[in-house]
């Protein structure tokens, strides 16, 4: 009787009938892949890749500025209009919440008190400059006389003739080029009236954007595809929220700056101390470098009525300031709104004032923060999350936008929630 053999021993043996054959080594051109039959690496395809990628992004970004700038008398009046709407909804919301305005009243009313806060520290810094400029004026043609002496009696050992033959040349060739600077002349002048100009059209669409700025944005959001319109419109919250922070934090360190340069300068006995002081205000609008350098000017009056001595003192004021803004204001006040690093600021304010001069200077930070939030949310990453279930939040209440929407096209259905919303206060009592 013959015995069954074991599984184990009849699996060996079927194996042995189909021995495995190892794989044949490759050799260096099979290594090569048909899309690199030419030559040409991975590395580099990846890198043509990118760069012409770049090349695309480099080149819409640089038509948008040419077209920016090429429209730059209606963009920036809207920019300043916008910025200056964040800063005054705070009072608008009050006048409509708390005193029951018209949203018209309200707008104008909004409006009229910024203009007349700007009137009154124009006339209040020009009445102190109109008080002490000749005075100013007279110690620096003194000072001139001074300098002129010592450069012919000092270690330059200059002949007074020398000197008094090269300030001559110097107002010869002023008086050459006089069509030169009459044409300045005329160009500053008609700056000035693109000024006056473009100031009257901010106060225009400052009125609106305070009055129906939730309409306008609605109607921008609504001709969006369906599926883009809630994440662009809780981005846009967000935004918003991180602009407000902004300007808030803006003014509060400016007028810290403001106090201390101005404060300082009151101390030393230097003249102008307030226009001085409310210069530096404004200068301090651009992060990091406005306060220093409407700082430096502090430091010239300094100079010009008292000397080196206190013109010493005062330009280490100036930088104590500054470093103080730099590295406990910027970062305790601004660190949670802008969320910015120091060397990304700095680079925006400089690539703004490359670009568009003074008002790139001023709008580079803000933009940035406007992006750099509404991107981190689009990516899934929400700075403020308490917004998500807040009632009264700019925007209106969550889940309002549908109703928002069908009003703005005239039906009657969720009307009313469009209307409280559009007051940025949804609970107001009507």
């Amino acid at each position: 009787m013959t015995q069954e053999i074991p599984r184990r021993l009849r699996q060996r043996v079927e194996r042995g009938r189909h021995p495995v054959v190892a794989p044949a080594p490759r050799s260096d051109s099979a290594e090569i892949s048909e899309s690199d039959a030419d030559g040409v690496s991975q590395s580099i395809r990846s890198a043509a890749a990118w760069a012409w990628r770049i090349l695309v992004i480099v080149a819409a970004l640089a038509v948008i500025v040419y077209i920016l700038g090429t429209f730059s008398s209606i963009v920036i009046p809207l920019l300043v209009a916008l910025v200056l709407s964040v800063a005054l909804f705070p009072i608008f919301s009050v006048l409509v919440k708390k005193a029951r305005f018209p949203r018209v009243a309200a707008a104008i009313t909004t409006v009229l008190l910024f203009v007349a806060i700007i009137v009154g520290l124009i006339a209040l810094a020009g009445r102190g400059i109109y008080a002490q400029f000749w005075d100013l004026w007279a110690r620096a043609l003194d000072g001139m006389d001074k300098l002129l002496s010592w450069a012919a009696e000092g270690p330059l050992h200059l002949e007074t003739d020398q000197v008094m033959a090269w300030f001559d040349e110097l107002l010869k060739s002023a008086s050459n080029y006089s069509g030169i600077l009459a044409s300045g002349a005329l160009s500053v002048t008609s700056s000035i009236g693109s000024v006056l100009a473009g100031f009257v059209i901010v106060l225009f669409l400052l009125i609106f954007l305070l009055k129906d700025g939730r309409l306008i944005w609605v109607w921008c959001v609504r001709i969006m595809p369906k599926h883009w319109r809630e994440p662009v419109h809780e981005a846009s919250i967000r935004g918003f929220v991180t602009m407000q922070g902004y300007v808030k934090s803006t003014i509060l360190v400016a007028a810290i700056d403001a106090t201390g340069i101005g404060l300082g300068a009151a101390l030393l006995g230097v003249p102008l101390a307030l226009p001085l002081a409310i210069l530096v205000f404004i200068g301090s609008f651009i992060p990091f470098v406005g306060a220093l350098l409407t700082g430096s000017i502090a430091v010239l009056v300094a100079l010009v009525d008292k000397g080196f001595g206190t013109a010493f003192v005062m330009l280490l004021i100036v930088l104590l300031v500054q470093q103080i803004e730099g590295n406990v204001l910027q970062p305790l006040i601004m660190g949670h709104n802008v969320s910015l690093h120091p060397v990304v600021v700095v680079l925006a304010v400089t690539g703004g004032a490359f670009i568009a001069g003074i008002t790139g200077a001023i709008f580079a930070v803000p933009l940035i923060a406007f992006i750099n939030t509404v991107t981190l949310y689009l990516k899934g990453y929400d700075k403020y999350p308490e917004i998500a279930t807040k009632e009264d939040r700019p925007g209106g209440p969550p889940g309002s936008l549908d109703a928002m929407i069908r009003a703005s096209y005239g039906f009657e259905e969720g009307a009313d929630l469009a209307r409280e919303s559009a007051d940025e206060e949804s609970a107001v009592e009507k």
